[in-house]
């Protein structure tokens, strides 16, 4: 069965940090680039930032640059995202999804295959 299973999200004070897992189960990670997005409450979903299948290429949205890294261990099957000087902004469910798609385009939902069921991080004092 396929699978992906976001982890490491809670609840952080301004100005810190959490990493987020992304592991992949029922296939390899190695094929595919790899989005996180983030839903906030009553907001649409949008895409933070994207790795390419290699991991020599990655985006990050300008909200989150600087502060944000993405990287990839695909001996353990696993992305993570770095989120450090976290802001009350950033709050909202965070998703990891994989897709064989041009790193472009990696910020259009329906370019990937397969989503995990998001992991919650809350930013607040």
């Amino acid at each position: 069965q396929l699978q992906l299973v976001e982890s490491g999200g809670g609840l952080v004070q301004p100005g810190g940090s959490l990493r987020l897992s992304c592991a992949a189960s029922g296939f390899t990670l190695d094929l595919y680039a790899i989005g996180w997005f983030r839903q906030a409450p009553g907001k649409e979903r949008e895409g933070v930032s994207c790795i390419s299948s290699s991991g020599g290429s990655t985006k990050y949205v300008d909200s989150v640059k600087g502060r944000f890294t993405i990287s990839r261990d695909n001996a353990k099957n696993t992305v993570y995202l770095q989120m450090n000087s976290l802001k009350p902004e950033d709050t909202g469910i965070y998703y990891c999804a994989v897709g064989k798609l041009l790193l472009r385009r990696c910020y259009a939902s329906y370019e990937y295959d397969y989503w995990g069921q998001g992991t919650q991080v809350t930013v607040s004092s």
